[in-house]
């Protein structure tokens, strides 16, 4: 069975649980309100209302974001994931913390957080730089699946401001974010925690430490003496429950990311603490934007919680807007019916046609945290290959959030800065074709355009879009102006564009340049371009 298959079975599989009332109504985990009650507005906790929202317009012209995710799995720079990798014996993120940190018995994960320090972070400098490459949003990590938030949480006392670098993470984002004029957004994942860290439950089956638990159990009676005296390592962990089927496959969390397949139900206790940290994030910083790593929305459909984040955050936001709804929240693999309620979220990925409601695109440059391998071996995305997956995702109606990972102090490497100019150099001639544009009437024209590219789970088939001939050309519009972005390399200086044969226009320049030459031919619009071009040039038709 493909895992598209499986996706579309498991749905098949809750609606008939649903129906037969296994996930009734009065059997759901349902959150507590006392400490952050829900606003009440428009919006109600289910998908008929929710299905009212419709995406701002600033969202859909803006097109490119930035996204920071950074927090202390970045210490270690083993990647993402490591908070969970590192108690995975045989593991390269176990081997790494092992040898460097200490065996996860004695040091785990809470002990690589006060040395996330984040001590050369400027958030000024770095979201000044960001739009200064044509960043229209930015985005930051208030939590990860490792459970530690980086504000001065009201309900998770594992934050950034008590541990780490002593500061809110959150605050200084936002106050940059909003100095710099740019939509502000946060994105958390703590509420897979649950199921994510039931490896540090595991213990070594071979060498000297065979049978040692590992530190996912420990309370605060273990941390006598230690240097996290008097806090709860479950206020972390969250593993006072039982393991979920077949915890010790470490591939099994992925057919049971949906709540489903045997994981362990989420207690209330659980759900209310990630609802009531959510809400506290919305009330006291107003994010613009919401992510979540999820399916749907957060424990959909085991829990209310999520339902109710979605209506309380567009109702909040449009209390601060005048009675207007400027928010955008996202969730991944969702229904028809979801779609109409959030925007939809391609994970390193993209489908292969104009999608009719606007979504977007999160992908990276390397990893989603920072991983020296990735830096040592040249395996970032060059900005050559970044500038096409953004063509390529604005042609069918969406966006593009690049996430640049940080190492821990805050800075990012050297080879991630010529990245970041060559993007950079690529907007300065050529944001008209992406910022303010719709979808023409068809995307693009080409080998790959006209390829069946299926998704795979939640995006993960940007691969197939890297290896451009000439021949791909990506369309947007604006106005009366139709623009042709020229993905592959060519061999000589021309261009032939198939699509715009039969249409009416004028003129055609290339952006940076000026006017061109162009001949009709039995093929296409043959375009005479310069030699020094550059090599993802832009045509301006009208």
């Amino acid at each position: 069975m493909t895992f598209n298959s499986m996706i579309k079975e498991t749905l098949l599989s809750i609606s008939i649980l649903m129906a037969t009332g296994v996930f009734a109504q009065d059997s759901i985990v349902k959150v507590s309100e006392a400490q952050e009650p829900m606003a009440k507005g428009k919006f109600e906790p289910n998908w008929e209302s929710l299905s009212q929202y419709e995406t701002p317009e600033w969202f859909r012209n803006a097109k490119f974001g930035i996204w920071a995710h950074w927090g202390p799995q970045c210490v270690e720079g083993s990647g993402d994931w490591m908070a969970r990798e590192l108690y995975q014996e045989g593991s390269k993120a176990y081997k790494y913390h092992v040898a460097n940190y200490g065996h996860p018995s004695e040091v785990g994960f809470k002990d690589i957080l006060p040395l996330f320090k984040a001590e050369k972070w400027n958030p000024d400098s770095l979201v000044k730089l960001y739009k200064s490459i044509g960043a229209q949003y930015f985005f930051v990590l208030g939590n990860h699946h490792d459970n530690f938030d980086l504000w001065d949480s009201k309900y998770q006392p594992w934050n950034s401001k008590n541990i780490g670098p002593k500061r809110d993470i959150l605050a200084e984002w936002s106050a940059a974010a909003r100095k710099y004029g740019l939509p502000f957004g946060v994105s958390l994942h703590a509420d897979h925690a649950w199921t994510w860290y039931e490896t540090a439950r595991r213990y070594d089956r071979k060498g000297d430490k065979m049978g040692v638990p590992y530190d996912g159990c420990m309370t605060t009676a273990d941390g006598k003496g230690k240097w996290w005296e008097g806090m709860d390592p479950q206020q972390l962990y969250v593993q006072n429950h039982p393991l979920s089927k077949g915890s010790w496959a470490d591939g099994m969390i992925g057919s049971q990311w949906g709540w489903e397949n045997g994981a362990a139900t989420p207690s209330e206790e659980f759900c209310t603490n990630f609802y009531n940290r959510t809400l506290d994030v919305i009330n006291r910083y107003n994010p613009d934007l919401l992510y979540f790593d999820t399916t749907g929305v957060p424990f959909y459909p085991v829990s209310d919680a999520g339902l109710k984040i979605a209506a309380h955050f567009y109702n909040h936001n449009m209390a601060s807007h005048g009675g207007k709804n400027e928010a955008v929240m996202f969730g991944k693999i969702l229904t028809d019916e979801q779609k109409e309620a959030l925007v939809w979220d391609v994970e390193r990925g993209a489908p292969n046609e104009i999608t009719p409601l606007p979504w977007q695109s999160c992908s990276c440059i390397g990893g989603w945290h920072y991983n020296t391998d990735i830096y040592n071996k040249g395996r970032y995305k060059s900005a050559e290959t970044v500038v096409r997956l953004l063509a390529d995702i604005v042609s069918k109606n969406g966006n593009l959030l690049l996430n640049i990972p940080l190492r821990a102090d805050g800075t990012f490497d050297e080879k991630e800065y010529e990245v970041i100019k060559g993007i950079g150099a690529w907007m300065d001639i050529n944001k008209e074709a992406i910022f303010g544009t719709r979808p023409w009437k068809k995307f693009g024209e080409g080998p790959v355009a006209e390829s069946d590219i299926p998704l795979d789970r939640q995006g993960f088939n940007e691969g197939s879009y890297s290896n451009m001939t000439g021949e791909e050309i990506r369309f947007t519009t604006k106005g009366k102006n139709i623009y042709a972005i020229l993905l592959g390399h060519r061999n000589d200086n021309t261009a032939v564009i198939k699509s715009i044969a039969k249409e009416k226009f004028k003129r055609i320049d290339l952006l940076g340049h000026g006017k061109v030459k162009f001949t009709r031919t039995e093929e296409g619009v043959r375009v005479q371009l310069p030699s020094d071009c550059g090599s993802i040039p832009v045509l301006r038709i009208r």
